[in-house]
């Protein structure tokens, strides 16, 4: 860590608590493919801390809005302590957490109810006060009305913009298709505004040592709350016991298990932007399956 950035750490942390705080010792975390993360220590004292590019400040500003409303909400997450920017880069402070990823059966049934409390929270229409991000892309949230009209015009018309620029001219052929069909595809389905956390696959939910769950690396709006419990199956991680849960607290209507692939897109769209490979190749085999599930 550079002397600029550790002073400027330290001087955040003074300002936003109010206490003295001096980093004495500080370690690199384990964890996400974006930021640097650290610990920071002051003795006794620690903060979680995300640094990168003073290009990511607004990233982080959106990272601590979405924060804020599952905190709200009623949630555990990280407390945030404050964000901002110097000459050498931004950074996002956290409360520290001794976080674990793997917990037994009860936890994760506990997290599947705190998840239908958080989806219980509703608004007046889908989307955000303000753009955000899944991963480091930008996420559009203007808000709609309409569930079939957002999930096309502020999901997956952007992703599509991005595959075309990336060469993927197939994904964007093929998604255009899906798209002028959205609302047959969505017929009948107008799910309320639900609060979502936004990008919830396993790594941004970890469990306290008494059991206690706690979700963290929001893309928060008000959507249709399967999109939700879609991402946590596309990457796996979740207990049998987290579902069942979920479910007996609040069942979910006919017709998930398409309307799942079709959230599901969205994402594989995304690591498609980011990582290429493979994931073009996924999301190319979805949409196929989606037109021929949605043909007429």
């Amino acid at each position: 860590m550079n002397a600029a950035l550790k002073d400027a750490l330290e001087q955040a942390i003074r300002s936003a608590t109010g206490r003295p705080f001096s980093i004495r010792a500080w370690s690199a975390a384990s964890g996400g493919c974006i930021h640097r993360s650290l610990v920071l220590a002051d003795g006794e004292t620690r903060y979680f801390a995300k640094t990168n590019d003073v290009s990511f400040l607004d990233a982080f500003s959106a990272e601590t809005d979405g924060l804020a409303a599952l905190q709200s909400a009623g949630l555990r997450v990280p407390q945030p302590v404050c964000h901002g920017a110097c000459e050498t880069g931004a950074y996002l402070i956290l409360e520290f957490l001794d976080l674990h990823s793997h917990a037994g059966d009860e936890a994760f049934a506990r997290l599947g109810r705190d998840l239908a409390a958080l989806h219980a929270h509703t608004g007046s229409n889908y989307g955000w006060p303000r753009d955000n991000y899944i991963g480091p892309t930008q996420q559009q949230n203007a808000r709609h009305a309409g569930w079939a009209q957002f999930w096309r015009d502020e999901r997956l018309r952007p992703q599509l913009g991005l595959a075309a620029r990336d060469g993927h001219r197939t994904l964007e052929r093929l998604g255009e298709r899906l798209c002028a069909r959205m609302d047959d595809v969505l017929a009948g389905h107008a799910p309320a505004p639900s609060l979502l956390h936004g990008d919830l696959w396993s790594g941004n939910a970890g469990f306290l040592r008494d059991g206690t769950p706690v979700l963290f690396d929001p893309a928060v709006y008000w959507g249709d709350r399967e999109a939700d419990l879609a991402m946590t199956e596309l990457f796996g991680g979740f207990a049998a016991s987290f579902y069942a849960a979920y479910r007996e607290t609040a069942p979910l209507d006919s017709g998930y298990e398409l309307r799942k692939r079709l959230y599901n897109l969205y994402h594989l769209l995304n690591h498609a932007h980011l990582f290429g490979g493979g994931y073009a190749a996924q999301a190319e085999r979805l949409l196929h399956e989606l037109l021929a599930l949605t043909g007429r």
